[in-house]
């Protein structure tokens, strides 16, 4: 169950990061409670999670969840660069989420 925390950790972190847009966009009521909420739920799961899993671990999973999933949103939806290097290194980032995954 702590894996499933800890990937929904990071999904809620994706949230963060795009509650920090909204705020950049437009600093409203609905954009800090977005922005907020979706830390406090993050670090939340992030801390379930790390009651059964090692802390260097989960810390590292959540941030590359974090990272490919900001990175992610910033292509798709807000129209960043998609050239192949930015692809290529987040393959890598997957990569070594997976990598901890196994040797866990």
């Amino acid at each position: 169950m702590a894996w499933v925390y800890l990937i929904f950790a990071g999904l809620f972190e994706v949230g963060g990061v795009i509650g920090m847009n909204k705020v950049a966009q437009k600093k409203s009521l609905g954009s800090y409670s977005f922005l907020i909420g979706s830390f406090i739920i993050s670090f939340s799961l992030l801390s379930m999670a790390m009651k059964e899993l090692p802390m260097g671990v989960a810390y590292a999973v959540w941030t590359g969840i974090g990272t490919v999933g900001g990175t992610l949103v910033g292509m798709f939806l807000y129209n960043e660069s998609k050239d192949w290097k930015r692809i290529l290194f987040i393959s890598f980032i997957i990569i070594a989420v997976v990598g901890l995954k196994i040797t866990q």
